[in-house]
């Protein structure tokens, strides 16, 4: 529909690869500076998420006529990867908003949403880590939801929630309490004073991430803020993307730590050539995944079981090549790797956080063994 399109000519025409390249370019000019603070949680980069909308950074997935590529959006998250890890995953959690809001067959919330997400005018995340487990079995449902005269009440907690702050949106799921079964997803208005956001716990590394847990005190959802009702057939169709998306971040950091190897090269070659795995075979594998990222993101709707099972399983070969990675290039390092100060340890622990992050490892493998419930 002509009403998905992002209402910015000048950044439409442009093409996908000059997308790609100004992230690149903000990236190493604007984010590289910002790094530290965003590691160690000291800032979130709202103005800088803002700055990427005005460059497409989260626009050019949005479906046209019915069809979307997701290749642009990836390949802008990770050439911000390969600076920054928490950047590339609010990356994520920004793109995956864009996509819920544009598949929406809600057209008042399109034509509010749609394209002020996707121009970064209006920031925010996605709430779909619980409702995600949920669908296999792992947990049940933290948001319940009652209808009521123009929409709904809803309940309960989300223990982590990302790229959010007073002013964002989020998409996630409630069950209802007054129909067995029913779900309804939802965008979340982080503004509505029913809404509570508590700072977490510090992590291992993303910290600047704005990720909160959420409170809902029995908060009303207007019918303009439904996404899917039921949720179950927009889920099974925005689920490729919500995962071929989080490929931006492993392709990112995983060809940053190729890089970190290669510049130990020179000084301790000599003896990082015993070491049994090498940089020349992780640029194999970087780009045997960036090939079949980017076939399979030509196509995100494909309701092929075969499909979707390519999809599971390239996100979980991803997640364990970024932990890989990562250790290859803290060893590679070595003593020097070991100070705070060199990115290989930043590396090392954001890509823990690629391969936990839902859908992580264990429920990955959970969904390729077809053991769902």
């Amino acid at each position: 529909m002509a009403s998905l399109a992002v209402s910015r000519p000048a950044i439409d025409d442009l093409p996908s690869a000059s997308i790609a390249d100004q992230v690149a370019a903000i990236a190493r000019k604007e984010l590289a500076p910002l790094v530290l603070e965003i590691d160690e949680g000291t800032t979130y980069p709202d103005v800088l998420l803002k700055r990427l909308g005005d460059a497409g950074a989260w626009g050019s997935h949005q479906p046209i006529n019915g069809t979307a590529d997701l290749r642009c959006a990836i390949q802008s998250i990770a050439a911000l990867g390969e600076v920054c890890g928490a950047t590339a995953f609010m990356a994520w959690c920004q793109s995956t908003l864009v996509w819920y809001a544009s598949n929406s067959s809600n057209p008042k919330l399109v034509a509010k949403f749609a394209g002020k997400f996707a121009s970064g005018e209006m920031l925010g995340g996605t709430g779909l880590s619980n409702p995600m487990k949920n669908f296999f079995g792992i947990e049940k449902l933290k948001l319940k939801g009652r209808k009521v005269e123009g929409g709904y009440i809803v309940r309960g907690a989300l223990p982590w929630v990302s790229n959010l702050g007073a002013d964002h949106f989020f998409g996630t799921i409630f069950e209802r309490e007054d129909e067995g079964g029913g779900i309804v997803m939802f965008l979340a208005d982080c503004a509505n004073p029913a809404i509570t956001l508590q700072p977490c716990k510090p992590f291992l590394a993303m910290d600047g991430t704005g990720t909160y847990a959420v409170q809902f005190r029995d908060m009303f959802v207007s019918d303009e803020l439904i996404l899917a009702e039921p949720a179950g057939p927009f889920v099974k169709k925005i689920r490729a993307g919500f995962i071929l998306l989080q490929a931006g971040m492993a392709l990112g950091l995983i060809k940053d730590c190729i890089q970190i190897m290669d510049e130990v090269e020179a000084p301790l070659g000599h003896v990082n050539r015993y070491l049994p795995q090498q940089p020349v075979q992780f640029r194999e594998l970087h780009a045997e995944f960036e090939k079949e990222t980017m076939a399979l993101a030509r196509d995100p709707y494909n309701s092929d079981d075969s499909y979707w099972r390519r999809v599971v399983a390239l996100r979980l070969r991803l997640g364990d090549a970024s932990v890989a990675a990562a250790h290859a290039a803290m060893l590679h390092c070595g003593a020097r790797g070991y100070l705070k100060s060199h990115r290989a340890q930043r590396r090392l622990r954001e890509a823990y956080f690629v391969a936990i992050v839902t859908p992580a490892t264990k429920q990955l493998r959970k969904m390729l063994a077809g053991d769902e419930h």
